[in-house]
């Protein structure tokens, strides 16, 4: 278990999508070292900066295609994880460090621009496979087109809380720290630069399956895929807890 740990941190360090392969290693170290996400069990509000994840919560068709895809996944790969409640599929819009203080300003914020934009109503395009490489395994995925209206969307969410937000913050402003200094590190800068750095020309919206062999992967993401449609069931802010994971939710909207 260690050594698959280790190959998907690997993965963290390529290619702008790493942090998608964060959120599975927490998944993994969860079966490895049980209650490790939460060791700052007091949450956000014992912190002065919270790093959060604003998205969008998938609709019942892409619930069940992630669903089947992760026990697909889970047959050829068993040290993966299912997608249950600490692991449920979502769609990242922004993240971004606040002021722990000002989280009800941020929700206030957040809850008109996703109002304005109706996001139930909000039409995506699942179109294709794709994966994350580590080591001999990959972080696998189903890309969602970022469609004018998406980047609307988060173009407006970044102006929305941009009063609120920090231009860094602390290992402390996630739910806990992770295994050593460097992984905090990491995560630290990718929140902090998520804005320029995700956005616009470099966003690249995504519903995260499971774990499994780059052999696997390599033929999973040859197959035909059937594009399909669906819609937002809902938006939420999470608590970041480590390696990326939504860890804690905040706030809801349905």
């Amino acid at each position: 278990m260690q050594t698959t740990i280790v190959a998907i941190i690997r993965v963290c360090m390529n290619y702008a999508g790493r942090l998608r392969a964060l959120l599975f290693i927490a998944g993994i170290a969860l079966e490895v070292a049980p209650g490790f996400a939460q060791t700052a069990a007091a949450g956000a509000q014992q912190n002065p900066v919270t790093a959060i994840d604003i998205l969008l919560e998938p609709d019942s068709t892409m619930l069940q295609r992630a669903e089947a895809d992760n026990a697909r996944l889970l047959k050829v790969f068993p040290k993966g994880y299912s997608l249950d409640a600490s692991h449920r599929p979502h769609i990242t819009i922004v993240q971004r460090f606040v002021r722990t203080d000002n989280l009800d300003k941020v929700f206030a914020a957040a809850e008109k621009v996703f109002a304005a934009a109706n996001v139930k109503s909000i039409e995506l395009e699942a179109y294709k496979y794709s994966y994350t490489p580590g080591g001999d395994i990959g972080v696998a995925n189903i890309e969602v087109r970022a469609s004018a209206e998406l980047l609307k969307l988060q173009q407006e969410m970044i102006a929305a809380v941009s009063p609120y937000t920090l231009e860094t913050g602390p290992i402390g402003a996630f739910t806990a720290p992770q295994a050593n200094a460097a992984e905090d590190a990491l995560l630290i800068d990718y929140v902090a630069t998520f804005v320029p750095k995700q956005v616009g020309d470099h966003y690249h919206p995504h519903v995260s399956l499971g774990v499994a062999t780059r052999d696997y992967l390599d033929k999973m993401v040859t197959e035909p895929f059937a594009a399909f449609t669906f819609s937002p069931a809902g938006a939420a802010i999470y608590h970041l807890g480590p390696y990326g994971t939504a860890a804690k939710k905040l706030k809801e909207w349905k």
